[in-house]
């Protein structure tokens, strides 16, 4: 397997992640008070949402670049 069709692959399968979860989250610690030896830390939690265009354009460049393999 050549690497324009293991880029294919991982395209098309990055991109129907997006499509089927739309993004992800994490969370980020911060300090919020620190007095001392005392310290009061926050949890956030961050999501970051993947535009559909970017889902679609993933595994379209993935088929194109399968596509493009073959020949």
């Amino acid at each position: 397997m050549n690497t324009s069709k293991l880029i294919g692959i991982i395209l098309i399968v990055l991109g129907g992640l997006g499509l089927a979860y739309g993004g992800f989250s994490y969370t980020k610690e911060t300090s919020a008070v620190k007095l001392g030896p005392l310290e009061l830390k926050v949890q956030e939690r961050e999501r970051i949402n993947i535009p559909l265009i970017a889902s679609a354009g993933a595994i379209a460049a993935g088929v194109l670049l399968l596509a493009l393999g073959r020949k």
